[in-house]
């Protein structure tokens, strides 16, 4: 028989746990759900559009770098539509070019006829963000810089042996990441390509700059900070259940005994000390993050999106939707199209709910004022005091009898059930298993129909 919630409770106390939270930037970044990045950089300038290989051995011309037509409003606009909350932007990708106006060295928007050399796409961007109520975030590439012939953050293409040059690039990558984090006001998140070094390693010292001059942004990621962790692929897909807590950040880069990495990835762990959420992320043009000609077939049908949205915001994580920029500095077409259908299609689902609730306890009633047909429910713990529902089920009123609806185990953030249509008067969420007493900020119920 299962372990009451006064026993577990009492028994926690008596150990001396304390259920792990969020820190307020961490909350901040979970409530935004949905966000949209950007990849756009001078290797779209290449005769076949981005390709991988030269976009980080290859130093371009900056003088094929000329979005005319260029239009952060327009980006924003379709981020907007798409329900996104935040946005990033990549400042500087794998090849080192600077999109903002820098004199850090001689490879940038400085150096392009934009503009007449004066133009500022990370200052464009920020501004837009701002313009629409979305929170902007950056993404900056240090692990790669073709300029630099830098790969994996070391010198020489990776092959170190130049500890003079190792250092001029590590104090260049602060001044980079101080520039970025001075000029542009209030971020939600760093976002470090891969990861970033850190000193300990041979890398720059980053965190720092960040925790001084970004003290509300979200740091992702090196071996000292990782406030959100990677889902462990690029489908927009988490497992379930999957639990905003890890053993620690060693579990995330290499997994611990009994728990390989793809697992601490894919579903965390409810026992976890560390606070680390999950990210699920994908292009919008299926394998594509970076705009090349004529692949407008790749843009991902609304059902493949709607599964993302279920699968990553319905289990507890962000969803961050990778949108191309064209030439021209413009979203194309098509790609904007889905993100308006994307988002008008979540609202039409979640908008309104039937009815809702919120309180306290093992068991939350909401009643629906009659009997009405619902196929969707979602469940939402206050997070900022911890997750602490660790098995629950959902159950519908038919005439005077409670039945089950459906079952699961972690809700976090957010939990969304979608079941086969049934006629009930009232919900009820019991949880069977917990380990202090549930906070449900939300309990809502819906019916979504075919569609």
């Amino acid at each position: 028989m299962g372990m009451s919630l006064a026993t577990a409770v009492g028994r926690a106390v008596q150990e001396g746990r304390e259920l792990p939270k969020p820190l307020p930037r961490q909350l901040a970044w979970q409530e935004c759900e949905v966000g949209a990045i950007y990849h756009f950089d001078i290797p779209v300038y290449l005769p076949g559009g981005w390709q991988w290989q030269p976009a980080y051995t290859q130093t371009l011309d900056p003088k094929v770098y000329n979005p005319r037509k260029l239009d952060t409003d327009q980006w924003l606009a379709a981020a907007k539509a798409l329900g996104a909350r935040y946005a990033l932007f990549t400042a500087t990708h794998m090849g080192g070019f600077l999109q903002w106006q820098s004199d850090l060295y001689p490879y940038g928007v400085k150096q392009s006829p934009w503009r007449g050399g004066k133009g500022d796409i990370v200052g464009d961007f920020v501004k837009s963000c701002r313009r629409v109520g979305i929170k902007p975030g950056l993404y900056i590439g240090l692990r790669f810089n073709a300029y630099w012939k830098v790969a994996r953050q070391r010198v020489n293409f990776g092959r170190g042996g130049d500890p003079q040059k190792q250092e001029q690039y590590n104090r260049l990558c602060e001044r980079m990441v101080t520039e970025l984090c001075t000029r542009y006001g209030e971020l939600v998140e760093i976002w470090f390509d891969g990861g970033t070094l850190c000193p300990a390693e041979g890398g720059p010292d980053i965190l720092p700059i960040v925790e001084k001059h970004q003290p509300n942004a979200v740091f992702y990621h090196s071996d000292e900070r990782s406030e959100h962790r990677w889902i462990g692929n690029e489908s927009g897909i988490a497992g379930y259940p999957c639990w905003a807590t890890v053993p620690s950040i060693e579990a995330i880069r290499h997994g611990v005994r009994g728990q390989p990495r793809r697992d601490i990835l894919a579903h965390g762990d409810p026992e976890g000390k560390l606070w680390s959420p999950a990210m699920c992320d994908a292009p919008l043009r299926n394998h594509s993050w970076c705009w090349r000609p004529n692949e407008e077939r790749k843009v991902r049908p609304l059902s493949a999106l709607l599964n993302m949205y279920y699968k990553s915001v319905g289990r507890n994580c962000n969803l961050i939707l990778g949108v191309v920029v064209d030439r021209d500095g413009l979203v194309p077409k098509p790609d904007f199209e889905r993100c308006v259908e994307f988002g008008k299609e979540i609202s039409r689902r979640f908008a309104q709910p039937i009815a809702q609730t919120r309180g306290r306890g093992m068991t939350i009633e909401l009643p629906l004022g009659g009997e009405k047909e619902v196929d969707h429910a979602i469940i939402m713990e206050d997070v900022a005091q911890g997750e602490r529902i660790r098995k629950y089920v959902l159950e519908g009123l038919a005439g005077n009898e409670w039945r089950e609806i459906c079952r699961g185990l972690s809700v976090g953030h957010k939990r969304i059930e979608q079941f086969a249509p049934v006629r009930v008067s009232a919900l009820r969420l019991r949880c069977t298993a917990a380990v202090a007493e549930p906070i449900i900020r939300k309990l809502a119920v819906y019916y979504v129909g075919a569609g």
